[in-house]
């Protein structure tokens, strides 16, 4: 991610796995499901599209796939223009819908901080990968340019490039508690039959279309203007707290990930009944499915629950006083012998010697070296 700043300094760099690229968060997701359904598309219409099922909408720590994402900004543009699209979207997000991202651009000390931090932290409201914001501040007019890709003739991508400007704009005038139009705007973007969709959403009929890259022009003196929200510090553990629900997320980048999130639910919630049935039966699928789709990712059953069980038994005895029984008996094992064998097995170690060894709230990330490590 990119971005260019004159003034306080930058945040240091964000770790790439704390990026997510090819992700978007689920409260995203789930504002772009309710705006698809006052367009007149089902809200449930995207239910079988990967990682949109309730339990990973509902919980804010899943970033979804992008891809599931894109169909959905595909349907939406089937049912109205993208001008409308992005209108539509844009009505919806109110502040708070996209997370701590809004409230850095709102609580900042001057609207132009608010956006340069917003820039930074892209990753807590979209993807990375296929989307970056660069803000430029020559000191007489601040340029924000959102940098993608896709073709001008795409009807999705044109209604992305503009509702992401206008929810800059609408965000950079809440911050103000002012209506703050751009001196211009530029999209890259064929020109609809009508403008006044964008004249609307913008606040200003000086849009250029077909542009190389999108863009909003500000005057300096309007972002530099001291926000009404800004409190000493606020700025800081907004930052901080940003970072850490980045750290924190849980990205659903395929069929794999998808699977291992379900099987570690099950394991925590019921480590004694998951069976290949049962995993199945959560996924939907037969068990003969869930094995081929296995294979599909050079993985086997007994791999991942093993890796999965790994991880949950390590976790437990870092975290917790439980006795090994009790753990044994949480996670599927049939007593304290065999759960103490496994652990032997993937550590090298008892559970008693990992107890002192590990630092609290330890948990391994990848299968012991004894087990078939899958590949992502």
């Amino acid at each position: 991610m990119k971005c260019t700043r004159h003034g306080p300094r930058l945040p240091a760099p964000l770790p790439a796995a704390h990026t997510h690229p090819g992700t978007k968060p689920a409260f995203f997701t789930r504002l772009m499901l309710h705006s698809a359904s006052l367009l007149g598309i089902r809200e449930r219409a995207g239910i079988d599209l990967l990682g949109l099922a309730p339990e990973h909408l509902t919980g804010d720590r899943y970033r979804t796939p992008s891809a599931a994402n894109g169909r959905i900004w595909e349907l939406m543009t089937t049912k109205a223009p993208w001008v409308d699209v992005a209108a539509v979207m844009t009505q919806q997000s109110a502040l708070g819908q996209l997370g701590p991202w809004d409230y850095l651009v709102a609580s900042a000390a001057t609207p132009l901080e608010g956006i340069q931090d917003a820039a930074h932290y892209l990753a807590a409201a979209g993807d990375v990968r296929s989307h970056t914001l660069l803000v430029d501040d020559d000191g007489q007019e601040v340029t924000i340019r959102h940098l993608n890709d896709a073709d001008l003739s795409h009807e999705a991508a044109n209604a992305v490039r503009a509702y992401i400007l206008g929810v800059v704009s609408r965000r950079l005038s809440e911050a103000r508690q002012l209506s703050i139009a751009p001196v211009r705007v530029a999209l890259a973007a064929r020109a609809p039959q009508r403008h006044d969709t964008l004249t609307e959403l913008f606040g200003t009929r000086a849009v250029d279309f077909e542009q190389q890259v999108s863009s909003l022009t500000f005057r300096t003196a309007d972002l530099r203007v001291p926000s009404p929200y800004a409190q000493p510090g606020l700025s800081t553990v907004l930052r901080q707290n940003t970072e850490l629900a980045l750290a924190r997320a849980i990205p659903l980048h395929d069929w794999l990930d998808l699977f291992r999130t379900v099987l570690k639910a099950a394991i925590e919630g019921d480590g004694h009944g998951i069976t290949l049935a049962a995993a199945a039966r959560r996924m939907t699928l037969s068990s003969r499915t869930l094995q081929r789709r296995l294979e599909e990712h050079d993985t086997t059953w007994r791999a991942e629950l093993e890796t999965a069980r790994c991880a949950h038994v390590t976790r437990l005895l870092a975290t917790t006083d439980e006795t090994t029984g009790s753990i044994a008996a949480r996670t599927g094992y049939a007593d304290a012998r065999t759960l103490r064998r496994a652990v032997s097995r993937w550590t090298g170690h008892t559970p008693s010697e990992l107890r002192r060894n590990l630092p609290p709230a330890t948990a391994p990330q990848r299968a012991p070296a004894t087990a078939a490590i899958p590949r992502a």
